[in-house]
């Protein structure tokens, strides 16, 4: 969890060419005093976080700019459609300079084919060769130029380096054979016009490709409506829902999406809810139940009192937390980023090499000139960088339409390798919705030791005192002073200057005696007993049974299958874990542990050497969920549990542990293929066009596929069917 008071700082980022354009900026940005930044080459963005009050976003940006590329905030005001706008009318450039490079290439193009036909060594006089190249050069390819010059600046080198450097050295060689008037030596207007043609095809498809990475996100940010009908003196107003606030009032009519997270106050219907839960059947909402932003109303109208609005929203959290995920680094990523890292100055060096290599061997300097310009073209870092981050944009996007929320890439990346899974009974095995069975009055009657009981629970967050609370309505309410809560244990108060305890059996004995028997008989059951005491006397045993959800065993037997160890936590008896355990298929299982208890186990276990993830939904669960490697949080579950989570599982289902660990697989494969793909490229590449055995043009013609491949590849995690 981070500090209350850092901020975080999301920015979109333009002028990138390759994954060490956005080392660079990353390196920039973390040099300066207390910013820490992570940059993204496949969503060009960058999260930077940094204390309240230590820097301006200004300055940050400012930074960016000064080292050669541009930046701009996101935050509320810059919606889904601004940025598809900027994205939209970069793709339109880009377009128009590849359409005028492809008209000034296509003559040579013909020269090349004619050259092939009669042998001729050229077609177009040498003048109109020279005319045709030097706009391609120097206005489509101006922006290698500029690229190049604010890498060397900066003592970095990218992939403009690589383009810039071979296409001038091809173009000023052949005006040198003009200008001299070499009539027997070649001119290679058409290597150099062919090689930008060529990666600026390749960087509209990349760019295309890219984009539907982000598809999954976009398809969120939908969901939410743009207007609202907000309740004024004048009447029914449409507005904007950037104009909401809370506290507002707004009117929902059939068929129309929440605009804001809040409050029923008035009318009955139903609402689905799948696009957070996952549910299929829509749930009846009355006044005083809560709704969520872009879920739908499907029967009649509804006022509701706005409780969050815009980035407050549930939706609004979750684009964040998936736009965060995708944005952040897998471990895997760090080798790729050090290949990177001195992966041009090691290509421009092959390069030079090759030309003194090949000219002492051969004596042809325009032999040794094509095979260091080749080397130049066909090496690419851009595969290289896109190879990681791709595969994760779109293995978190997919994951975030299953209901699976990664809260970064090394959560996925781990998931799939778990060795030991730690499931929370009640909330998680069960759907956290426990029911008082059976109340055992010991002094006074039930329902006057159930109003006691229920007073107390009311501060309490725990599911079995919301089973007791729930029990307790409508027999009147108690003012309670001094309230305590012991986490893992139970809780504690006064009511008419009279001190009362509730809470697990164990808790209580260290006060007054308990009567075993009542326990036992009441464990046997399966159920689990609160007691309700004073300082003096046990008034009350409370049983209370939660009901299994119905696709836990199913998911257990799944996890087992794929060879994970399944233990069950619960600080409930040992009858209540035992019955669990059985109907659920669990053999390995724990009682009466509290929550250091827990955090314990989940130490035991990486003692072992062992990868270890919990599957937690309440306040006492947090600390075994920060310990883990990979921590689940049901969305059901608390705050404090999900922000402790790698992982939040919106459909409440164990199934989606399942789903988490194939994606997570899924998306490591993706990502190895790319970086085998990236590799056996260069691998391949480079010492073939070293060896002459490579045309510059058809050296830029691959360079320019192979960012494409790479990203095409990572698409097809889209079409993936996982087990439900």
């Amino acid at each position: 969890m981070k500090p209350d008071n850092n901020v975080d700082l999301d920015l979109q980022l333009i002028g990138m060419s390759c994954v060490n354009c956005a080392g660079k900026i990353e390196k920039t940005l973390n040099s300066m005093e207390n910013v820490k930044a992570t940059v993204n080459f496949a969503t060009e963005k960058a999260h930077v976080q940094f204390p309240e009050g230590a820097i301006q976003a200004d300055e940050i940006i400012k930074a960016i700019q000064n080292i050669g590329y541009q930046a701009f905030e996101l935050n509320d005001q810059v919606s889904s459609e601004d940025l598809k706008q900027k994205a939209q009318e970069e793709y339109t450039k880009d377009l128009r300079h590849f359409v005028f490079a492809l008209v000034l290439t296509l003559p040579f193009l013909f020269e090349m084919l004619a050259m092939l036909q009669t042998g001729h060594t050229e077609v177009m006089p040498r003048w109109l060769q020279w005319i045709l190249a030097t706009p391609v050069q120097f206005w489509l390819g101006w922006r290698f130029y500029r690229g190049a010059y604010y890498a060397l600046k900066n003592k970095s080198a990218n992939m403009d380096v690589l383009v810039a450097l071979g296409t001038s050295m091809a173009y000023l060689l052949s005006v040198v054979v003009i200008v001299m008037n070499w009539a027997h030596s070649h001119v290679y207007f058409e290597a150099s016009t062919a090689i930008i043609t060529l990666i600026l095809l390749g960087k509209l498809l990349e760019s295309r490709a890219k984009g539907k990475t982000s598809e999954a996100v976009e398809s969120l940010m939908r969901l939410q409506p743009q207007t609202a009908f907000l309740e004024t003196a004048e009447g029914l107003k449409e507005v904007p829902i950037s104009e909401l606030k809370i506290d507002d009032v707004v009117l929902v009519k059939n068929g129309e999406a929440f605009p804001v997270d809040g409050v029923v106050v008035e009318g009955t219907s139903t609402v689905d809810e799948a696009m957070l839960t996952g549910e299929s059947i829509p749930v009846t909402k009355k006044e005083g139940d809560h709704i969520f932003a872009a879920t739908l109303n499907q029967e009649g109208a509804l006022r509701v009192r706005a409780k969050s609005v815009g980035g407050k929203t549930q939706l609004a959290q979750i684009i964040k937390i998936v736009t965060a995920a995708q944005g952040s680094k897998a471990p895997i990523q760090k080798m790729a980023d050090k290949i990177s890292s001195i992966f041009v100055p090691v290509v421009v060096g092959i390069s030079i090499l090759t030309f003194i290599g090949t000219w002492l061997w051969t004596r042809d300097f325009s032999m040794a000139f094509v095979a260091s310009v080749s080397v130049l073209v066909i090496a690419c870092p851009c595969a290289l960088g896109l190879a990681t981050p791709t595969a994760v944009v779109v293995g978190i996007g997919k994951a975030a339409q299953l209901g699976i929320l990664f809260r970064d890439a090394k959560a996925l990346e781990l998931a799939e390798k778990i060795d030991v899974l730690i499931l929370d009974k009640t909330g998680t095995i069960t759907e956290g919705k426990p029911q008082v069975m059976d109340v055992h009055a010991i002094r006074g009657t039930r329902g006057e030791v159930l109003k006691i009981a229920g007073a107390l629970e009311k501060g309490s967050s725990h599911p079995l005192a919301h089973a007791v609370t729930e029990s307790a309505k409508g027999l009147g309410d108690l003012a309670v002073q001094d309230f305590k809560s012991v986490v893992g244990e139970g809780v504690q108060g006064r009511i008419q200057n009279m001190n009362y305890y509730i809470g697990r059996s164990k808790w209580i004995a260290q006060r007054i005696a308990v009567e075993e028997s009542f326990i036992r008989d009441m464990e046997d059951k399966g159920q689990t007993v609160v007691v309700l005491a004073t300082d003096e006397h046990v008034l009350a045993y409370i049983g209370i049974a939660d009901k299994i959800r119905e696709t836990s065993r199913q998911a257990i037997a799944d996890l087992k299958s794929r060879g994970v160890q399944v233990l069950m936590l619960t600080g409930d008896n040992e009858g209540a874990a035992k019955e669990i355990a059985n109907q659920v298929g669990i053999t390995d299982f724990k009682f009466h542990v509290g929550p250091s208890d827990k955090a314990n186990i989940v130490l035991t276990q990486k003692r072992k050497k062992k990868r270890v993830a919990m599957v937690g939904d309440g306040i006492n669960d947090a600390p075994a969920l920060a310990m883990s490697d990979v921590s689940f949080s049901m969305s059901s579950g608390t705050d404090i549990a999900m922000e402790s989570a790698d992982v939040t599982l919106m459909h409440n289902d164990l199934r989606s542990v399942v789903q988490a660990m194939d994606l997570s697989a899924l998306t490591l494969k993706k990502i190895k293929q790319n970086l085998f793909f990236a590799f056996i490229y260069n691998v391949f590449g480079i010492p073939l066009a070293a060896l002459g055995m490579l045309n510059p043009v058809i050296a830029g013609a691959a360079m320019a596929l192979s960012s494409v491949s790479v990203v095409t590849n990572s698409l097809l995690l889209k079409r993936k069917q996982l087990k439900s």
